[in-house]
């Protein structure tokens, strides 16, 4: 009897429950009804968890994304993609330039036999030339020297072939003896990279091409000469840039645990990045760096041994606490870990408990990390800018794409990257706000240059005009991207927007092809020297967006008469066996770009060589000649000419087929805001929107969620 009569209440009950739940349980558009804690809170999914949570260390997404938030750099990028100030206030950049002069040289029917002399003469002959002298604030003597040192070479044995050691040339110190003359040092206000041009003019081969390198170096070996002799121009140079940043530190800054943020800690960091101890991924940023030099607590320059522009961005990198992280603080950790280090052996940053526990000057102070779970930060009540609207950043773990969005649409996620094929359908959903930047990506398709079949760039010239382009964005991107060009960003001032795509013309591509000698058969294929016009085209599983593009463009080649096969392979084999093999026909691939303009790992031919990147083996003189110019070029406007040249330059070879670049779509929950202080001490919100270079981010500690979505004017 009474298990007929819960059967027939239960359901009953049970409905009862769900109606009135509808009054207590707060709805999406309030989650913050009870809870208002939620509204202090920003929480963000990330597909994988964090690697390791040291900016000098990581190199994947999840810990940059956390670094960033807990660590300040000295500079970072506006609004505008300017550089503004962040740990520095203020910073200057100038070169110490060096000319080596020779004793009783003769030029313009003279003798110089001091190095006052040869200023007198440099005056006398340039003086007339008021640009290249207003840059020189100063010319000064650096006395003759003796320098004793070494350089590394491969070791020889008794039959001149390299020692090897673990496979690789055993490297030896050759040592020698440098009687340097004096040098003249020129003081310039700015970088140039063309100062030494009249210079040269000046006082010709004799100086700069016919240097008696050989009167003023000797080995030590004598049977070391000869080899040495090759090393000359690098132990004593005719002519030296030598770039210097100057940075001024902003005081009163302090790390998480209150210790305050000085020179010492710049000068620590960039020393941790250059100790191979550490195996920091950064290095090469750094290399340049000739030496650092500490002027007071708070100021500090870097003089670089060459040019190099991409130099001064490098010093967006987050700052470590010297305090927390020196030899003595590693060793005393390693101790009390039980790991007691041997005197005079040095510890990996590596190994140190703070990779996992980080303390740096950022807006968000960390809290906890529970691995493959979840990452928490609190706002730093005491930065230096000001604290953040936020309390809490909160990083969840989750693998799956449908569950992030499942908890997006739960109120338990605040912002979602939507899919492509998700934007028109929750572009104008009222409880999102939907965000759309063309991103710092493009798409591509690479040829083997140096496959016979790719050589003449008429070819692929055709071969980009058989391709849909348009009918790619349309279908397969959903319309979220936008063609591009060529090789830079499309969202910087490098691209050049003049450059016309090429055009979907397929009745043009099968004639240049026709002209250069290819012809159909009888089976519809395009054939020449008995050849059939054959190839294959591959990319990496796992990723649909390439793997459609694939199918479009065999059919587009199909129709055309080429033969295109296509296959997919898995990340690393794509990589290791056919990428840095570069055994490869042509491949479909994308680059996320920075905002430098600097292509050289890329585009440069010295860099086509196995496991390097310019894979597709593009070398082309001029443009190496643009890329080596514009990463020695200081003035921006002089720069961005050059991009452009390089540019079209690209664009004319199509050495690759330059596709799209897809845009960035962001979903966020509509009642977060950025919050503006007015002058009258009143509040004004704000829609959050993507800033010049798409960083939807760049207000961030602005940002607050209010429990109900505002209206804002169409």
């Amino acid at each position: 009897m009474w298990t007929k009569r819960i059967l027939i209440f239960l359901p009953l009950l049970v409905t009862l429950l769900l109606l009135q739940s509808f009054f207590w349980v707060p709805t999406y558009d309030r989650q913050g009804a009870g809870n208002p804690d939620r509204l202090r809170q920003f929480i963000e999914t990330s597909i994988g968890d964090a690697q390791i949570l040291n900016p000098i260390l990581s190199a994947d997404t999840a810990s940059s994304r956390i670094n960033e938030l807990v660590f300040d750099g000295l500079i970072d990028y506006d609004d505008q993609l300017n550089l503004r100030g962040r740990l520095a206030t203020d910073w200057i950049l100038f070169e110490d330039a060096y000319l080596q002069t020779l004793p009783d040289f003769r030029a313009g029917g003279r003798v110089l036999k001091t190095p006052d002399d040869w200023i007198r003469y440099i005056r006398e002959r340039l003086s007339n030339q008021k640009e290249w002298w207003s840059n020189v604030q100063s010319i000064t003597v650096q006395p003759a020297e003796q320098i004793d040192a070494a350089v590394k070479l491969p070791e020889r044995d008794a039959d001149g072939k390299p020692v090897l050691q673990n496979g690789f040339p055993k490297q030896i110190d050759v040592a020698y003896r440098l009687q340097r003359p004096a040098r003249l040092h020129f003081k310039l206000k700015n970088v140039d990279q063309h100062f030494f041009d009249p210079l040269e003019k000046l006082f010709g081969d004799a100086l700069f091409a016919h240097f008696p390198h050989a009167r003023f170096i000797r080995a030590d070996d004598p049977a070391e000469k000869e080899r040495l002799a090759e090393q000359y121009a690098d132990i004593l140079p005719v002519v030296e840039h030598n770039p210097v940043i100057r940075f001024d530190l902003r005081k009163g800054v302090r790390f998480h645990d209150g210790h305050e943020f000085d020179s010492g800690d710049v000068l620590f960091t960039y020393q941790s990045i250059m100790n191979p101890l550490n195996a920091s991924p950064r290095t090469s940023d750094y290399e340049p760096v000739k030496r650092a030099e500490v002027l007071g607590p708070h100021q500090i320059q870097f003089v670089y041994k060459r040019l190099f522009s991409p130099a001064i961005t490098s010093w967006m990198m987050g700052i470590l606490p010297e305090h927390l992280l020196n030899q003595k603080t590693l060793r005393q950790e390693a101790a009390a870990a039980g790991k007691p280090v041997k005197p005079g052996k040095e510890v990996s940053m590596r190994d140190s408990d703070f990779n996992r526990h980080p303390i740096g000057t950022g807006p968000f102070v960390f809290q906890k990390w529970e691995g493959d779970v979840e990452i928490r930060l609190t706002r730093n009540e005491q930065y230096w800018e000001g604290p953040p609207e936020y309390h809490e950043f909160i990083m969840r773990i989750i693998p799956d794409m449908i569950t992030q969005e499942m908890e997006f649409y739960a109120g338990a996620a605040d912002n979602y990257g939507v899919q492509p094929h998700q934007v028109a359908r929750l572009k104008d959903d009222p409880n999102f706000h939907s965000i759309s930047t063309v991103g710092n990506n493009y798409s591509y398709i690479g040829y083997n240059l140096r496959k016979p079949l790719f050589a003449d760039p008429r070819v692929r010239t055709a071969l980009g005009m058989a391709i849909d382009v348009d009918k790619i964005i349309k279908h397969v991107m959903y319309n979220q991207a936008e063609r591009v060009t060529g090789p830079f960003s499309k969202s910087t001032q490098w691209y050049d927007e003049s450059v016309e795509p090429i055009p979907h013309d397929p009745e043009g591509a099968l004639k240049i092809l026709n002209d250069l000698g290819w012809k159909k058969n009888a089976d519809g294929w395009l054939e020449k020297d008995g050849k059939v016009f054959e190839f294959n085209l591959i990319t990496n599983h796992g990723n649909p967006i390439r793997k459609n593009i694939m199918t479009i463009v065999q059919n587009n080649w199909r129709k055309l008469g080429i033969k295109c096969n296509t296959q997919l392979f898995e990340w690393a084999v794509f990589l290791k066996d056919f990428v840095n093999a570069q055994k490869f026909d042509a491949l479909i691939l994308g680059w996320a770009m920075g905002f430098d303009p600097d292509l050289f790992q890329l585009w440069h031919s010295s860099q086509a060589h196995p496991k390097q990147l310019n894979f597709v083996g593009y070398k082309n003189p001029e443009a190496d000649r643009l890329i080596v110019a514009i990463r020695r070029e200081y003035d921006q406007d002089v720069q961005q000419r050059m991009t452009h040249q390089l540019h079209r330059l690209i664009a004319a070879d199509q050495p690759y087929t330059f596709l799209f670049a897809g845009k960035s779509t962001l979903l966020l929950d509509k009642k977060i805001v950025i919050v503006e202080d007015k002058p009258d001490g009143s509040e004004e919100y704000k829609k959050i929107y993507p800033v010049k270079g798409g960083n939807i981010f760049y207000r961030f500690n602005d940002w607050r969620k209010l429990p109900t979505a505002p209206q804002f004017a169409r």
